[in-house]
């Protein structure tokens, strides 16, 4: 798939002639740049071996846009809701017990611990303060801190083998949302959107709901549609009210005057375009104009929860402080691929679950504000028949380290970063149920077994959605370029009732 079209041949016949005259023929030819001169210096280059791959030039301007599209073989899902957890929960204090670090804690580990942050680092085991039991029929063991999770614990797979290796916050980010440690990379909900298109066109298919506490680290890029055209990029969905800004016309414009007046927009626009093809920005630009109108009426009733009813707002924990503003906005990603959005990411605050400090008092605070409001979501999904085509996530991008960081006394103690082996949970979309896959070693430190690396992860799901991620391709800077971009992502069978 091609970003660019053909480009116009510069040179008039009179300079191509002054050219041969004074260059050998291979100049001439680098001249014609995408003519058919070009065609046959990609030949040459390719003969004398200069060219790694061969040139195709594009000799059809493609569009980008939402219309649905045939995926590569039959999907399992169709919609797919993350909740992301920005700042490193702690997978030994909620998902992954163990027994070794209560025999040790208060003494030293015995073995090597990768610090992230070696100033305030200690080689002193935490034992976790909270207890763990089991729950549900698969006897999956959780902590005290999320009992609703429990209650949910036959619906979900539970990862305890994740892994990015990369002990910053916004390099494990961009590894698990974009695939690499760097920047300026589409993510997955850019390329699921490229790749299948929207079911609705009434509503963004790609929708960002966050925190109203902070950005989470790398603001934007975290919906970000990189080199993809823009049409792919997430569309940000305001914590409060209104939560699209200026989403209704002024009284003089509305009715028929909007609609002949976004008609000679329309027009002006198409024409502007025609003289300046293949600019996706543009094209992007045109489309969320045609989209803004739809959405005066779709965007207004889907983010409304005022029809809901009192049973379901009370299992969002609607009714309590604590959960009423998390579960607010897990009910609108409900709601939202409920009508036909493909991908919705439900964020939490800057560092909300980083604690580096005062674990015992900031990571039951966190708990409590998500842990209603993820289970109600799953099982809400489930009651309505739609949580078999959507696959719901709960993660972040790291958990913590087995030792204590900054012991300065009980109440101050926190874990540093960890990367290398931490837990998430999916449900939904075809991933198994009540099921625990891989494991980490005895003090949680690092995944041993049946590990899943980020572009692991990002091949299964893709898979899901009925797209192989090898071809799920943009061409860019002549290559073909994909999610995984060149990492050695498998579809793990393991995590899926049926690969």
């Amino acid at each position: 798939m091609m970003q660019h079209g053909p480009r116009t041949v510069q040179n008039s016949m009179t300079s191509a002639r002054d050219t041969v005259a004074r260059s050998t023929r291979r100049h001439f030819l680098s001249s014609q740049a995408m003519g058919l001169g070009g065609v046959a210096l990609a030949w040459l280059l390719k003969q004398d071996g200069a060219l790694a791959e061969t040139i195709r030039p594009e000799l059809e301007q493609r569009a980008f846009n939402l219309e649905p599209r045939a995926p590569h073989h039959e999907p399992q899902a169709k919609a797919m809701i993350s909740l992301w957890m920005q700042g490193g929960p702690s997978h030994l204090d909620m998902f992954d017990p163990k027994p070794k670090l209560q025999e040790y804690d208060g003494k030293p580990f015995p073995g090597e611990v990768k610090y992230d942050n070696a100033a305030q680092a200690s080689s002193t085991v935490l034992g976790s303060p909270w207890k763990f039991r089991q729950h549900g029929e698969c006897g999956m063991e959780l902590s005290e801190l999320v009992p609703h999770l429990g209650e949910i614990a036959d619906d979900i797979t539970l990862i305890r083998s994740m892994n990015t290796g990369v002990n910053n916050h916004g390099q494990s980010i961009n590894a698990m949302n974009n695939g690499r440690i760097l920047s300026g990379r589409p993510v997955m909900g850019a390329w699921l959107t490229y790749g299948l298109g929207a079911e609705t066109d009434s509503l963004p298919a790609y929708m960002a709901l966050i925190d109203p506490g902070q950005l989470p680290v790398m603001g934007v890029e975290n919906w970000s549609n990189g080199w993809l055209p823009a049409t792919y990029q997430g569309t940000v969905i305001r914590p409060q009210e209104p939560r699209i800004l200026n989403l209704d016309p002024p009284p003089h414009l509305q009715g028929s005057a909007q609609q002949r007046s976004l008609e000679l927009l329309e027009q002006l626009n198409r024409r502007h375009l025609e003289q300046r093809p293949g600019q996706t920005d543009l094209e992007a630009r045109i489309a969320t104009y045609q989209l803004a109108a739809k959405m005066q009426t779709a965007a207004a009733e889907a983010l409304s929860i005022s029809g809901e009813s009192k049973t379901v707002q009370k299992m969002y924990g609607l009714e309590e402080p604590a959960t009423r503003e998390f579960g607010t906005r897990c009910l609108i990603a409900r709601r939202l691929v409920e009508r036909g959005v493909r991908f919705v990411q439900v964020f939490t605050a800057n560092q909300l679950w980083d604690h580096h400090g005062s674990i015992r008092t900031g990571l039951p605070a966190a708990c409590r504000k998500v842990d209603q409001p993820s289970a109600a979501l799953v099982r809400d999904l489930k009651e309505r028949g739609l949580l078999d085509s959507t696959i719901v996530h709960w993660g972040g991008e790291m958990g913590r380290l087995p030792v204590i960081q900054n012991n300065a006394g009980p109440a101050k103690v926190g874990r540093d970063h960890n990367t290398y082996g931490f837990s998430m949970w999916a449900a939904g979309g075809g991933f198994r149920r009540g099921h625990i896959h891989g494991a980490t070693d005895e003090f949680g430190h690092r995944a041993v077994e049946d590990v899943v690396n980020h572009y692991d992860w990002h091949a299964t799901v893709l898979h899901q959605f009925g797209l192989d991620a090898e071809k799920l391709t943009f061409r860019r800077n002549g290559r073909e370029q994909n999610l995984l971009d060149g990492q050695p992502g498998k579809v793990i069978p393991g995590l899926l009732e049926r690969a």
